[in-house]
């Protein structure tokens, strides 16, 4: 057979512009969900500003710090050279270190004093999870996976790297992570909730397929120890009303 490899003669590509990762963006089907980060960041800065709430210099110095030790950059030639590798400037790290702390102060303003009684009234979303799942597109393939575990005992992460589809069950052998009930699919939430550790349960249907659950551990959930999650997630629900109502606003005006 013929290897045409050897004659081919590659083009000089130059570093994409903006304007080029933008397109790429929109041509990769991705363009909406940085567009939603893009948004959500508007409506923080936004809401901020109304509040008065602000970063100071010493906090952004501080934050600063301590990404760049995260990041191993231990010195100035390092932290430039990681910056010309994510091809960014020194204002765009600093906007973004910015928009992280006014994010943080932002949900401690409006929730700190509710958080509480969010626990309080929500015990089941708040208890935490080890899961591993199966994801599978069709009815037919989940019973028979179901069949192997129970009746043939066939071992679930073996099935996970076989069928699910879903992108990180397969690659990790069905383990997806400690998850809150809340960040759940309400349909898996509800399937599991009552559940007992190494119980497999399913198929349960959602609008992504049909899932295999398999509880690995549930994790107690002391309120000093979740306060930080229940933050995010009363944020994220917060967000998410910023964001239909400025959605049904631009409707009406149009």
């Amino acid at each position: 057979m013929k290897d045409n490899s050897a004659t081919i003669s590659l083009p000089k590509v130059l570093p994409a512009t903006d304007e080029k990762v933008i397109q790429y963006l929109r041509y990769s089907c991705k363009f909406a969900e940085f567009a939603d980060l893009a948004e959500r960041d508007a409506i923080v800065l936004s809401v901020c500003e109304q509040f008065g709430i602000t970063v100071s210099e010493d906090e952004l110095q501080a934050a600063g710090d301590t990404f760049r030790q995260e990041y191993k950059l231990l010195d100035a030639a390092e932290t430039f050279s990681w910056f010309d590798q994510q091809r960014i400037a020194v204002q765009d790290w600093s906007q973004g270190i910015q928009v992280a702390l006014l994010t943080k102060k932002l949900k401690e303003h409006l929730f700190a004093d509710n958080a509480d009684f969010f626990y309080l009234h929500n015990r089941d979303n708040c208890k935490r999870v080890a899961l591993s799942q199966i994801l599978v597109r069709d009815l037919t393939t989940a019973l028979k996976i179901i069949q192997q575990i129970k009746e043939d005992k066939a071992f679930f992460c073996s099935l996970a790297l076989e069928h699910s589809q879903g992108k990180q069950s397969k690659e990790s052998g069905g383990f997806v992570g400690v998850r809150f009930l809340a960040e759940l699919l309400s349909e898996l939430a509800q399937a599991i909730v009552n559940g007992k550790e190494g119980e497999v349960i399913g198929p349960i249907q959602t609008k992504l397929g049909y899932h295999i659950l398999k509880i690995e551990k549930w994790f107690p959930s002391e309120f000093n120890e979740i306060k930080e999650p229940i933050l995010e997630i009363m944020f994220q629900a917060w967000l998410k009303e910023q964001s239909d109502s400025n959605f049904e606003t631009l409707i009406k005006n149009n």
